[in-house]
C-alpha cells in the first residue's frame, strides 16, 4: 500500500453525501478498495497484468488468489482460492456483484487474522441474531430477501458447503447476488461472512452509488466521509500488524528444530 493510493482513496470519499443503507444485504457493492487495500496491506502482492480489466491478488506465500473481474457477464465478479498444503485441503469461494464490499471484507480480514480459540457456527450466529432457522441447514433473513443454505453430501458429514442467496422480494426466482464456500472452506471464515452479513448496523453510501434494489431503505447518515477514512486507515494498520506478526510466527517456528535422534528417549522394551 502507498500514501498514494490512500490519498486517492480518501479523495474518492471525501466529498460524498452518505446514507446509511439497510439492510446491509441490499446495499449494494460499495467500493472494491475496502478489500484490495486490505489484502494489500497484509502483503498480498497485485500479480495481472497491469493493462487488464482483471485484477489478481497472491497472497506472500502463494497459497491464496483472489481474482476481480468487475463487470464480465458472469456469475461471480469476485473468486478466491486455496492451494493443498500437507494439512489442509485445496478450498474455493466466489461472490456474486453486489456482495457487500464490507461483508466480503469480514472474510479476508479472517483469513489473515489467526483462527479464533472457540468456533461458532455459522448457524448459531445467524440464530442468535434473530433469522429464522430450520432443520434443513438454512437460516432466512428477518425481511426474507436472504436465505443461508448449508450442503454435506453425507448426513452427518461434518463437511459443508455455504451458499449464501439473496433475492428480490417481488421476484423470489430472481437473485440479486450469491456467494458460495466449497466443502474445503475453513468454517470460521464462513462464520466471520455470516457474523457481517446479520449485522444490524447500516452500511454507508453515497448519494449515488448502486444498491442491490432501489427500494433499499436509505437515511442521511450521521458518519461523516472523516470518519469512513480514518476508519480505512485504521483497518489497514491492524491487518499490517497482523500478517507481521503471522510471519514472525511462521519464521520462529521454522527455525525451532525438531527432536534429535540422540534426544528422543529410548524406546521401552
Amino acid at each position: 500500500m502507498s500514501e498514494q493510493q490512500l490519498a486517492q482513496f480518501a479523495r474518492t470519499h471525501e466529498w460524498r453525501i452518505l446514507f446509511d443503507a439497510s439492510p446491509r444485504h441490499l446495499a449494494g457493492p460499495g467500493d472494491a478498495r475496502h478489500v484490495t487495500h486490505g489484502l494489500a496491506a497484509a502483503g498480498w502482492k497485485h500479480t495481472s497484468d497491469p493493462l487488464s480489466t482483471q485484477l489478481v491478488l497472491t497472497s506472500p506465500d502463494h497459497r491464496y488468489r483472489l481474482d476481480f473481474t468487475p463487470e464480465n457477464g458472469t456469475f461471480a465478479w469476485w473468486r478466491l482460492w486455496a492451494e493443498p498444503t500437507d494439512t489442509e485441503r485445496s478450498w474455493a469461494a466466489w461472490f456474486g456483484e453486489f456482495v457487500p464490499t464490507e461483508i466480503l471484507g469480514a472474510f479476508t480480514d479472517a483469513l489473515v487474522a489467526p483462527p479464533p480459540q472457540r468456533h461458532s457456527t455459522p448457524l448459531d450466529v445467524l440464530d442468535a441474531a434473530g433469522w429464522l432457522t430450520d432443520a434443513s441447514g438454512a437460516a432466512s433473513s428477518p425481511d426474507a430477501t436472504c436465505r443461508v443454505q448449508r450442503h454435506t453430501d453425507r448426513p452427518g458429514d461434518p463437511r459443508a458447503a455455504w451458499r449464501v442467496e439473496v433475492c428480490d422480494p417481488d421476484r423470489p426466482r430472481s437473485t440479486l447476488w450469491h456467494a458460495h464456500f466449497d466443502t474445503g472452506t475453513p468454517v470460521h471464515l464462513v462464520t466471520a461472512f455470516v457474523t457481517a452479513l446479520a449485522d444490524t448496523a447500516p452500511l454507508q453510501r453515497g448519494m449515488y452509488d448502486r444498491t442491490a434494489l432501489p427500494s433499499v431503505t436509505q437515511q442521511r447518515s450521521t458518519v461523516t466521509p472523516e470518519r469512513i477514512i480514518e476508519a480505512h486507515k485504521t483497518r489497514l494498520n491492524t491487518l499490517r500488524a497482523l500478517a507481521r506478526a503471522a510471519r514472525r510466527h511462521s519464521t520462529t517456528a521454522a527455525a525451532v528444530p525438531g527432536p534429535s535422534a540422540a534426544a528422543r528417549p529410548a524406546p521401552r522394551r
